[in-house]
């Protein structure tokens, strides 16, 4: 449990993004794979499938994070609204929301 907490430290400034992170991720892989603990093991083979996008979202300062924000707001007004009113009630408190 102890490497595990350390591995999973180790990570996290990975998700800061910064140029030299994708020879830290390169480092970190090595390292979890030397380690016995599948589930690490799983989570690197699933990082080695999209390396580009993962190493994209390491290194460049963009984030679709606001926009996730808007369509869970939207959301949470739709459920809130489900069956209680028609369409335009829901426009127009989405749009004053």
């Amino acid at each position: 449990m102890t490497q595990l907490a350390a591995h999973i430290r180790d990570f996290a400034p990975l998700l800061t993004p910064h140029t030299d992170n994708p020879d830290a991720l390169t480092r970190w892989i090595i390292q979890v794979r030397t380690a016995d603990l599948p589930h690490l093991h799983a989570f690197t083979r699933g990082l080695d499938r999209d390396i580009d996008a993962v190493i994209a979202g390491l290194t460049l300062p963009y984030s679709n994070g606001p926009t996730e924000g808007v369509n869970t707001k939207t959301t949470r007004i739709a459920r809130q609204m489900h069956g209680r009113a028609g369409f335009t009630l829901l426009r127009h408190r989405i749009l004053l929301g």
